[in-house]
């Protein structure tokens, strides 16, 4: 049987595990870096607290975090007739770059999810809003469905209200649907990492909740490298897989961008590269499988980049990491780009051999979910189970607001 059939065939059920409602964490600790680390090493598991981290870290340790910013996606209109229908705002359409959507004045249009469109039958919603002493009417209409989602044009007046200041004003933080509760205002900032800034995820890079300045001073002390690269989390990181199969399930794809300079460090140093979260593994991972492309057809298009589900599992591993890494530099030197823009739907799963990352830094995730296959990939099919069985006979809190978990 093949690598791919091999992982194709992986059964779902056998990755889950009994998570009490209890045990998943409604909100965070009120001090971040006091939360539980259970630190996995040498097949070695031992519990210890999250401010220790940069003296667990191996020195010199080249940490890679995910600085994007969460927005406010989830927004609700009334019908005159009192119905509620939300929308959920998934990625942008028109325009598609994340950045010029947010700077547009007066319209712009979105792939967007719509709760309760049954009740939506025909013609635009609107909902006036204050915005800067002025009063402006936003409205909505619908247009083509795609899968599950439609696309959705937003239009409103006010020559200067942009619609990043729109979402500011009427929409809310979309907290994961698995804390069972309303959005509170604490969640403006519990759900943001403290280096967030670059606006466009639906979903927090969760991993990245439990650093404050203080840790992040302490590796800087401690002559731990710092680096950023932005993925864009959407909606999909909470889609359950519904298949028996890992097969037949869809993966989502999500928008990447890593700077040039951070890729040609990469391709030279030998320091750890420790990345925290999922989606910093999934970016650096899919780096990879850019580079071999490019190994065979140097002068492919952008579209042809993209690294899809299976590809890992299809393609021979021929090339180095390093040489992958420097096929993106010389690509982005011969197009004169300081960034890496591109789109990933990497599957990692058992079977999958990392090629970048060396240790990551990451939550308890969902049963029968894709990130607990990506853990399972990193750790070993064994010792996932092992891990989170102490951390359910430890008292660890479980999910996005939960404890933490270093691998290396």
């Amino acid at each position: 049987m093949s690598l791919l059939d091999t992982v194709r065939h992986l059964r779902i059920a056998d990755y889950n595990y009994p998570l009490p409602e209890e045990r998943i964490a409604k909100h965070p600790l009120p001090q971040r870096e006091q939360c539980k680390v259970l630190m996995f090493k040498d097949n070695t598991i031992e519990q210890h607290i999250f401010h220790e981290v940069p003296q667990l870290l191996p020195a010199n340790a080249l940490l890679i975090y995910n600085n994007t910013r969460v927005i406010n996606a989830r927004l609700r209109f009334s019908k005159v007739t009192g119905s509620q229908i939300e929308i959920f705002c998934l990625e942008p359409v028109a325009p598609r770059d994340y950045q010029l959507i947010f700077q547009t004045t007066h319209e712009c249009t979105w792939l967007c999810l719509v709760g309760n469109s049954k009740r939506w039958k025909s013609g635009a919603l609107a909902q006036e809003i204050v915005i800067g002493g002025e009063t402006i009417t936003i409205n909505a209409t619908r247009g083509e469905r795609r899968g599950n989602a439609f696309e959705i044009t937003f239009s409103w007046n006010g020559s200067d209200v942009t619609f990043a200041t729109v979402l500011e004003a009427l929409g809310e933080i979309p907290i994961p649907p698995y804390l069972n509760r309303d959005t509170e205002q604490s969640d403006l900032t519990d759900y943001q990492t403290v280096y967030s800034h670059i606006d466009g995820s639906v979903a927090a890079p969760t991993a990245g909740l439990h650093f404050t300045d203080e840790v992040l001073a302490e590796c800087d002390r401690r002559g731990i490298g710092r680096r950023q690269l932005t993925l864009h989390v959407g909606a999909g990181t909470f889609q359950p897989v519904k298949s028996d199969n890992i097969g037949d399930h869809d993966m989502h794809t999500e928008f990447i961008s890593v700077p040039r300079d951070l890729i040609a460090e990469l391709s030279t140093s030998s320091r750890p590269v420790i990345a925290v979260g999922t989606t910093s593994v999934r970016t650096l991972e899919s780096l990879y499988y850019v580079g071999q492309i490019l190994e065979t057809n140097p002068c492919t298009t952008e579209e042809e980049l993209r690294v899809t589900q299976w590809m890992p599992y299809t393609t021979p591993c021929e090339i180095s990491p390093r040489q992958a890494l420097q096929n993106i530099v010389n690509y982005l030197d011969r197009h004169g780009a300081s960034d890496y823009l591109g789109s990933t739907q990497l599957m990692i799963a058992p079977g999958y051999s990392y090629r970048i990352v060396d240790g990551m830094i990451t939550n308890f995730h969902q049963p029968q979910s894709t990130l607990l296959l990506l853990v399972a990939a990193f750790v070993g099919n064994d010792n996932w189970r092992r891990i989170y069985d102490y951390a359910l006979d430890h008292d660890f809190r479980f999910l996005s607001y939960g404890d933490a978990c270093l691998f290396l």
